[in-house]
């Protein structure tokens, strides 16, 4: 007695997993337009304090004009339990330049969609700091957008958002990130 097996051709198709549905796209696509979102923020908030551009920032207080980005909202705006040791920061060329890089660099790579991992975490830091010097907040006893920022930030990396609409998938690809992944 012999079995015999029947044996069916192997189907040549991608896995289901590696299917995209409309709603997976549809997800990167909401990722991706937050990204940017945010990253205009940053960079925006760049713009304006270099260049005075009227929003928040005089021309008179740009810094290009010799102006400081930090006096104004650190010298005055700053309450609570921490204001003393923002106001010491007031002014500081050092915390000036800290400032502004950080805002530009941050902005850069969220519009850009690269070294998210590391803008998630320079941006969450900057954000919690801005938090902390309004303490409580005006609107809420301790929610305010810095925290709902930080979240977005940690959201973004967790999700590689800057694949769409972004060239994260390029910089993956660069020896150096390869070498060290935290660049991603």
């Amino acid at each position: 007695m012999t079995a015999t097996i029947e044996r069916t051709p192997a189907v040549t198709t991608a896995p289901a997993a590696e299917i995209e549905t409309t709603r997976q796209k549809a997800t990167r696509y909401v990722w991706a337009g937050l990204r940017l979102a945010l990253g205009w923020v940053f960079l925006w908030a760049f713009l304006d304090k270099m260049f005075g551009l009227g929003h928040e920032t005089p021309a008179k207080n740009a810094w290009i004009n010799g102006g400081s980005p930090t006096k104004g909202f650190l010298g005055n705006a700053v309450e609570g339990p921490f204001a003393g040791f923002y106001q010491g920061l007031a002014g500081a060329a050092w915390a000036d330049w800290l400032f502004m890089l950080g805002l530009l660099g941050i902005g850069v790579a969220l519009m850009l969609g690269i070294g998210i991992r590391l803008a998630a975490v320079a941006g969450g830091l900057l954000l919690i700091l801005m938090w902390t010097a309004v303490l409580p907040p005006a609107n809420n006893p301790f929610m305010d957008d810095h925290l709902i920022y930080a979240g977005l930030l940690a959201g973004l990396a967790l999700v590689g958002a800057g694949n769409t609409l972004g060239l994260g998938r390029v910089w993956a690809k660069l020896p150096l990130v390869q070498r060290l992944p935290w660049l991603k």
